[in-house]
């Protein structure tokens, strides 16, 4: 496959809309960039997909973001960064791309962990997909080796917040239950990581469920500070990244549908264009 040398913005990948909010972040701290976002919303959500399903798709959403100018690409995605993102690097970027990279939203969360705990008990909360492949586990002890960690799924947390009822009774009730189930494993747990990019719309009903002195991580801010990091330590990929500070959506579903659902992430109209990636 050929792609332009040309520089182009920066791309950010995920199953759905939850990674806008990742998108919200960088645009915060980075203003001046150019952004294509691609929402794969209409094989969403990835949460519970096998490993080699998740990875084909993200591969799928990776090459066209490379091919329509993207030279960095983020999966704005935790299932994604978990199960596939390895493979990508490792699998299809020497093959195909060498002079382009992918980068997941795990580690750079993983690495400020440490400064965030004082008990070293860390609790996550996320999709099925991203519990099961013990990859926070995994990264944190790669990182900090003292710190336990504990998680727990958390299946309907995402599919409340897409259907607009984060505000509700009954995300409460649901965002209780898993609290509580992750408390129960841990009462030694200082510091949750919202380890699913929809999470963060559900703050309110979390912070009135979460016992006192838990400290809650959502990843936003943390992963746009890395990517800043990484782009001031990386001068040749900065160099391949625009700045006239335009964003872009695309999505695999309904242009409609995606601004309507976007409408609560962003807060705002967007322009949105549809995309196949099959």
């Amino acid at each position: 496959m050929m792609f332009s040398d040309s520089p182009g913005p920066i791309g950010v990948f995920d199953s759905g809309y939850g990674g806008l909010t990742i998108l919200h972040g960088f645009r915060q701290l980075m203003p001046e960039y150019d952004y294509m976002y691609l929402g794969d919303n209409a094989r969403a959500p990835y949460g519970s997909r096998s490993f080699e399903v998740v990875y084909q798709f993200t591969r799928q959403a990776v090459l066209k973001l490379f091919d329509m100018g993207c030279h960095l690409v983020i999966l704005g995605c935790n299932t994604a960064s978990a199960k596939a993102l390895r493979s990508i690097q490792e699998r299809v970027l020497p093959e195909l791309a060498p002079d382009r990279r992918v980068l997941g939203i795990i580690r750079p969360t993983v690495e400020v962990i440490g400064d965030l705990t004082k008990s070293r008990h860390v609790g996550v909360l996320a999709t099925e997909g991203t519990i099961n492949s013990g990859s926070y586990a995994l990264e944190v002890a790669k990182f900090h080796p003292d710190i336990q960690v504990s998680g727990v799924a958390c299946p309907l947390w995402a599919a409340i917040v897409e259907a607009n009822e984060a505000d509700s009774p009954g995300a409460d009730y649901f965002v209780k239950k898993r609290i509580d189930q992750l408390m129960l494993k841990d009462p030694d747990i200082d510091t949750i990581i919202l380890g699913c990019t929809h999470y963060p719309l559900l703050m309110n009903s979390i912070v009135r469920n979460i016992p006192n002195g838990v400290r809650i991580v959502p990843q936003g801010q943390y992963v746009a500070d890395s990517l800043k990091h990484y782009l001031q330590r990386h001068t040749e990929i900065d160099a391949k990244c625009t700045k006239r500070g335009t964003c872009q959506y695309f999505t695999t579903e309904s242009a409609d549908r995606f601004r309507e659902s976007a409408r609560i992430f962003l807060h705002e109209d967007v322009s949105v264009r549809h995309v196949d990636l099959e």
